[in-house]
């Protein structure tokens, strides 16, 4: 009896071992590739309350990848940079509503057209303005690298106004709600859900232009498996009625429910109530955020009292390439230093580099630099009397800088050195332009979701005001403990 189940059971264990071994096998000739979306498209691209992305072209690059059977990484980013990253080598496709366009074609392959859409104007609810030619003069608000920008533009002579560029749709529709601009020119589809949402705007007139079809797009030449293998998924979509199906539970009657955002009540739409339901999302931004700072602020320094200490060195080569480096990244905005490492930088490397590599290495280099200048500076203010004593007494210049320059220098320059911990923190929120979700890109994609701009940036506020104040309370502890010793 007893070999009998021994031997069933070593039956049974080869079996499992060669189901697993089988499916190995198969999962190691699925392809998977990284594919990149817009943050704030709704009803195309969206976050939902509990963190996850929707919408119509999330769920038709996903049901594409599971009827053709390739697996895959969604990117979600602002636009510009997410069609950037693509021409780079970061990402292998985007679907973010990109319009096709002549001139988008010249650099990405695009699959079978996958939606008709048009371009609309909305101003805020309570504007008397109801034709274009009142316009004139005003400021229009508009979404960089879309085709409803550039039809925007093309009018701009015809109705004389100004223009003003977002790198988000949320941010471009409030500043038409607070009155900055007068109007925002949007797709059809997108402002019609936002409004059907509780986005305080109106369409005066709903006369659309400049009709066109969005695509999924590749760099050009390139992916083309991934190019055919989406024809073909979309193909089966249109005829099994996926399609229709994933476009009317976008686009239908109900919204909110597809949202997941709460009935506009005084209750749903309070600070408290607010924070309360979206409360793991500010945890993620949180961490990440801490995250970058810690991170950013201990490579900083350690590049930036090395760079100090490399400019108060005796050779001159050194000290040139301390100064250059204090130069160079000190000189460079932190937005475009990280524009350069994560979307540049790939183009001569021919490699890509993680979103959160690409932010840490722009912190070290940029927040480093700063650093660096002050180090140097505390050295140097330091009376060179001391020098001349310590060199008199028989110390080595490295042994004199060592025991008597540098420990009175790290001392004179340790407020400016918890200045600049400050920096690093506020600086981490300009890194959500590289997809990073930290807590100002929470905010974004919360607002996106619920239309509640003052109360979420409210919330924003005071949570990088607490933590601003731990970390001063931390830097001005250290500090106290070094005056002490």
């Amino acid at each position: 009896m007893c070999r009998k189940i021994s031997k069933s059971f070593i039956c049974f264990l080869v079996l499992l071992l060669a189901s697993s071994i089988f499916s190995l096998a198969a999962s190691a000739k699925k392809p998977h590739y990284n594919i990149t979306t817009d943050v704030t498209y709704p009803p195309f691209e969206f976050q939902k309350q509990n963190g996850s992305y929707t919408g119509i072209d999330v769920e038709i690059i996903r049901a594409i990848a599971k009827k053709e059977n390739f697996s895959m990484t969604l990117k979600p980013i602002s636009f510009n940079s997410g069609a950037q990253m693509v021409l780079s080598g970061q990402m292998d496709g985007i679907i973010a509503g990109m319009s096709i366009t002549p001139e988008r074609k010249q650099v990405y392959d695009f699959g079978t057209p996958y939606y008709k859409t048009g371009v609309v104007w909305a101003v805020a609810k309570k504007a008397k303005i109801t034709k274009l030619s009142q316009l004139r003069g005003k400021t229009v608000a508009l979404k960089t690298g879309t085709a409803s920008a550039d039809y925007a533009k093309s009018i701009q002579n015809k109705y004389g106004f100004k223009i003003s560029y977002f790198n988000d749709s949320n941010t471009m529709y409030n500043d038409v709600a607070v009155g900055n601009s007068a109007a925002a020119f949007e797709d059809l589809p997108v402002m019609k859900y936002a409004i059907k949402n509780g986005l305080q705007l109106k369409i005066p007139n709903q006369k659309v232009a400049n009709a066109g079809w969005y695509g999924f797009a590749v760099k050009k030449g390139k992916n083309q498996a991934l190019l055919k293998a989406f024809d073909r998924g979309f193909a089966a979509l249109k005829k099994d009625g996926s399609y229709d199906k994933i476009i009317k539970k976008y686009l239908g009657e109900s919204q909110k429910s597809v949202s997941g955002s709460s009935a506009s009540t005084a209750k749903s739409t309070s600070i408290w109530s607010l924070f309360k339901n979206n409360l793991p999302s500010f945890i993620d931004g949180v961490i990440e955020t801490i995250k970058l700072t810690l991170v950013g602020i201990l490579l900083a320094s350690i590049w930036g009292i090395l760079l100090g200490i490399f400019g108060v060195a005796r050779s001159k080569i050194v000290r040139g390439f301390s100064n250059l480096m204090i130069y160079i990244f000190r000189g460079l905005p932190l937005l475009v230093l990280a524009f350069f490492i994560y979307i540049g930088m790939p183009h001569l490397l021919n490699m890509k580099i993680p979103a959160f590599i690409a932010g840490i290495v722009t912190l070290t280099l940029n927040e480093g630099a700063y650093t660096a200048a002050f180090v140097k500076g505390g050295f140097l203010s330091v009376d060179i009397g001391q020098m001349e004593a310590a060199r008199s007494n028989g110390l080595s210049y490295w042994q004199s800088m060592h025991h008597i320059i540098m420990p009175q220098g790290i001392r004179i320059i340790v407020p400016s050195l918890i200045n600049q911990f400050i920096i690093t923190l506020k600086d981490t929120s300009i890194l959500q332009a590289i997809g990073l979700v930290e807590l100002t890109q929470t905010g974004n994609l919360i607002v996106a979701r619920t239309q509640q701009g003052l109360q979420i940036w409210a919330i924003v506020a005071v949570i990088y005001l607490i933590m601003i104040t731990l970390l001063t309370w931390l830097s001005n502890w250290v500090q106290n403990k070094l005056k002490v010793a």
